[in-house]
């Protein structure tokens, strides 16, 4: 289905915001897939970044064909877009003190998460290697602390060392990033014992279940079983997931 452009900015540096109409509601950590035009073949995975009154926005980065072609897209321009698909993040009544990580490309769907769980009592850990992003925004709905690999803006370091120092306010994790990144954040919440949601990224093909692109390997009550990230996920309790 067209969904028509409302804006297609650059905020930083290869990193641009788009805004489309869209009229199916999503939920935090669910994702669309988009047709990026050109000789792309296959529509591309892209999380929500935000939903409001029939409007959506993504985030990406440019880094290949596909983006690349997204990135020249105008307003009014319009584009094919399916969803949303997958399963998103649960939010429970029970815990009131939340913890939310991301990491680098990851953080943009945690910010439709941040908003929905704005009466809650929220945490959250921003990790960048250098130049930051959407730290306003962040701000509306939580405490917000930033780590940079150089140092260039708030704590110098990982989002791992910003965890330990607020990981006993915690009633439960969400975190969406790098493989290496979430699997340190596994850890953690392992080792606290506090509940641990995570959102997993994976080369997608068809973003319905279909072609097995997708799969992510978890632990079953039998040895191992390979879930669909797509359909299964993209969200999953950390305990589950074997990296």
């Amino acid at each position: 289905m067209k969904h028509t452009i409302i804006r297609n900015d650059e905020i930083k540096s290869g990193v641009f915001r788009m805004e489309f109409h869209f009229e199916d509601i999503p939920m935090p950590g669910q994702f669309v897939m988009i047709d990026c035009g050109g000789r792309t073949l296959l529509k591309r995975p892209f999380s929500i970044c935000d939903y409001n009154e029939g409007k959506m926005t993504v985030m990406y980065q440019v880094r290949g064909k596909g983006t690349y072609n997204l990135s020249k897209i105008k307003v009014n321009d319009e584009i094919d877009v399916t969803g949303p698909h997958g399963h998103g993040f649960d939010i429970f009544d029970k815990f009131n003190n939340i913890l939310v990580v991301g990491g680098g490309i990851g953080i943009p769907p945690l910010l439709f998460l941040s908003k929905k769980l704005k009466s809650k009592n929220i945490n959250i850990v921003l990790g960048f290697r250098s130049d930051a992003f959407l730290i306003d925004e962040f701000s509306k709905y939580g405490n917000v602390l930033v780590t940079t690999e150089d140092g260039s803006y708030g704590m110098k370091g990982y989002v791992t060392d910003a965890m330990k120092e607020i990981i006993n306010e915690a009633d439960i994790i969400y975190g969406c990033g790098p493989k290496p990144m979430l699997n340190a954040i596994k850890d953690i919440s392992e080792k606290y014992k506090i509940p641990c949601q995570i959102s997993v990224e994976e080369r997608m093909g068809c973003g319905i279940g279909a072609c097995m692109t997708c799969a992510c390997k978890t632990l079953a009550e039998d040895g191992y079983h390979y879930k669909k990230v797509c359909k299964d996920g993209p969200v999953f309790w950390a305990k589950e997931v074997v990296f």
